[in-house]
């Protein structure tokens, strides 16, 4: 039998007055595919570029991590904008990190939208769909890293896209698949101990754990590690000895069979 092959991926390069990233270098040793802010929810040319050097020295995949621009609010508030715009944030704000990216002959061979725009396109199938065919148009092999589940699975799926179901480590999940809201006690995982069993059994089962006990039978191919907690290097560091002591197949993303 294959061995099961999973990837560990992270926010990274999310340098702004809300977020330090003191420890990107260390995660960096331990994930297999970085999402890198590009500049409009926090970051910089400077952060680019030493995060996709790093990345490199380590073997890390570089993946684009777009937002709204509202650095402001770290992205995480939510706006309504036009088909345009959207499409214009997304080009604009690979092709800041991809020109950086082939000043060091890389490659940003991925995609995961960030905060509130991706909360939103995983509840309304319209955004969702712009969002899918504004990546596909980009570049076709863009992996499209997904929350499982979620519309942006959906929307991806009907162009055949290259896709990456992943799951949270360190956030619980409601009945419906979605995430418990961060203004709830209980979104957060903080415990690495508790953190590594859920991703183990869901990882295992192919299904998300919901808080409540019920289990949603889904795809998982990744496993995003937040970077932006006091715990997040332990419980990454736990997470990923949990995995390959568990025999799993650490890969970045395009690194993965499924991709080939």
């Amino acid at each position: 039998m294959n061995t099961m092959e999973i990837n560990i991926n992270c926010d990274l390069g999310e340098k702004s007055k809300h977020h330090s990233n003191i420890n990107d270098p260390k995660l960096l040793e331990i994930v297999n595919s970085a999402n890198i802010a590009c500049g409009y929810h926090a970051g910089d040319h400077e952060t680019m570029n030493s995060t996709i050097l790093i990345s490199k020295e380590n073997g890390v995949s570089i993946g684009a991590h777009p937002s709204f621009n509202d650095p402001e609010n770290f992205g995480r508030r939510r706006l309504n904008l036009s088909k345009n715009e959207i499409e214009k944030l997304i080009k604009d704000q690979y092709e800041i990190l991809q020109s950086i990216a082939e000043k060091h002959d890389e490659n940003v061979t991925h995609m995961k939208p960030h905060g509130a725009l991706n909360n939103m396109a995983c509840e309304d199938i319209n955004l969702a769909t712009i969002l899918a065919n504004v990546i596909y148009k980009l570049n076709k092999e863009l992996i499209y890293l997904v929350p499982t589940g979620s519309k942006m699975e959906l929307a991806a799926k009907k162009l055949n896209m290259k896709i990456a179901c992943e799951i949270f480590a360190d956030r619980n999940y409601e009945d419906d698949g979605n995430l418990v809201s961060r203004s709830k006690p209980n979104a957060l995982i903080t415990d690495p101990s508790i953190a590594k069993k859920h991703v183990l059994s869901m990882v295992k089962n192919q299904s998300i754990n919901c808080y409540s006990g019920k289990q949603i039978p889904c795809e998982i191919d990744s496993v995003c590690i937040h970077g932006d907690n006091e715990s997040s290097l332990n419980t990454a560091k736990v997470i990923k000895e949990e995995l390959v002591r568990n025999k799993l197949n650490l890969k970045s993303l395009n690194q993965m069979k499924k991709f080939e």
